[in-house]
């Protein structure tokens, strides 16, 4: 497809046939984007009054929290609301069920789910007027590095949503977005020399992927003495688990080009993206970013602790003092860009291991958890590979849902690994967290012969 039709055509009529108003929210972040620090704030404020009011008017369980912390939203400052309010975790969000929804959101209810970095499946729904939003300020962070709509974008990307659309329609999709889907819970060196001639062939204004799975490409092309063929590439985008520097260092030899990090979730939304000049923008008009420390208490700039959101935008089930479990500080001043948007670190955020079969293909280790966190009967979970490429599923069952057995998981896992491994499944009591106190959903022990040692990954890896 000729990038002009896609960006004029398909992808304004695609967003008008979902009734997602995606290319207005868009220009709107291209002009507040060069706002200054004090107007970003007023647009925060009075969006974060605007939820507050939505949540407490159109949901019950948002109506009995205000109640509860004796707070008036017509009467307080919105930031002066956020404060005296309990703060969100995911416990608390499968308590609540359908009392956090709002039944009544334009266009409907579209559910999500996602294991976390707990191990812990949840279920969640977005509206349009969120979905729109989190896609007009992906639009914007492209355009940073000279990538617009319809640009042909290559993809290294393993959700089951993308890869579960299934056969001809998804190609033809694909074809008309200028969209390809590389399977990254399949890195076998087969597998791995097709995608450098998809690559070749299709040659993308940009990559988008898991760094580990990007890095891992790279790796292999130089190993096979291959040269990247990256002549109208302008950006690799990293996103879904934490970029080391070695990986950062890795692709960006590889692919020669800019690597642009950015940072979010699926229930979170999309926080942050690292500008051209390196620095972590937070996505101010519809995320708010507050950083707390062990007794909950909010932290000024420069001071390390949790990123607490809020998400704006996120009418049809808000997310008000969401906890995500990273680690990160927001920053003062202004970056060099010129934009007046917050700046942040994150810290420490999710890390994901690898899993790996004998015969030498390396699987993300979404590709396993994606199938446990689906399915019901499921609380928690852990995955370790031992050093026989041998397989443990530790579960811990939620049987007020239905009575979950060692067979039904197994049967589940069993052919993401291809006959190739013994498994074993465990019904557990409980999983210990590690000693971050984060726990870690797959861990695996094979020691490859490729396997690089300490002085080739280099500081920070």
């Amino acid at each position: 497809m000729i990038p002009s039709v896609a960006r004029h055509l398909i992808c304004p009529l695609h967003e008008r046939l979902l009734r997602r108003p995606t290319f207005r929210f868009a220009r709107q972040l291209e002009e507040s984007q060069w706002y200054a620090p004090d107007e970003l704030r007023a647009v925060q404020r009075d969006k974060l009054r605007d939820l507050l009011r939505h949540a407490g008017s159109n949901t019950s369980f948002y109506r009995r929290r205000f109640d509860q912390a004796g707070v008036n939203v017509d009467r307080l400052e919105p930031k002066e609301v956020l404060k005296r309010l309990p703060l969100l975790d995911k416990p608390t969000i499968r308590a609540a069920g359908e009392e956090l929804l709002w039944r009544s959101a334009p266009g409907g209810l579209f559910p999500h789910n996602t294991g976390g970095s707990t191990g812990e499946p949840l279920v969640f729904y977005f509206g349009r007027r969120r979905q729109a939003f989190d896609q007009a300020a992906r639009i914007r962070t492209h355009r940073w590095y000279g990538v617009d709509i319809g640009d042909r974008e290559l993809y290294l990307w393993g959700s089951p949503i993308e890869l579960g659309s299934g056969g001809r329609l998804k190609m033809a999709r694909d074809a008309l977005f200028n969209h390809r889907l590389l399977n990254a819970f399949d890195m076998s060196p087969d597998r791995m020399d097709a995608y450098i001639r998809t690559l070749h062939r299709f040659q993308p204004a940009c990559l988008f992927g898991y760094p580990s799975s990007l890095a891992l490409l790279a790796e292999h092309a130089r190993a096979r003495g291959r040269q990247l063929s990256t002549a109208g590439l302008r950006a690799v985008f990293v996103t879904g688990e934490v970029c080391h520097p070695h990986q950062r260092k890795t692709i960006a030899s590889a692919f020669g080009v800019d690597v642009a990090d950015g940072y979010g979730s699926r229930e979170a939304g999309f926080i942050a993206h690292q500008c051209p000049q390196g620095n972590m923008h937070l996505t101010a008009e519809n995320i708010f970013v507050e950083i707390i420390d062990g007794q909950g208490s909010v932290l000024p700039p420069g001071h390390t602790g949790e990123i607490v959101v809020t998400h704006l935008d996120a009418y049809a089930m808000p997310f008000i003092r969401y906890r995500t479990g990273d680690v990160g500080r927001l920053r003062p001043g202004r970056c060099s860009c010129g934009r007046g948007l917050p700046m942040m670190d994150v810290v420490q955020g999710r890390t994901t291991d690898f899993l790996y079969l004998p015969d030498g293909t390396v699987m993300h280790a979404l590709s396993i958890i994606y199938p446990l966190r689906e399915m019901t009967g499921i609380r928690q979970f852990r995955v370790t590979q031992n050093e026989d490429f041998s397989v443990l599923v530790d579960v811990v069952a939620d049987n007020r849902i239905e009575r979950l057995t060692r067979e039904a998981v197994a049967q589940r896992v069993r052919p993401v690994l291809g006959g190739q491994v013994d498994l074993q499944v465990s019904l557990v009591d409980g999983i210990s967290p590690s000693h971050s106190g984060k726990h870690r959903y797959v861990v695996s022990r094979v020691q490859r012969k490729t396997d690089r040692s300490p002085e080739e990954v280099g500081p920070g890896g």
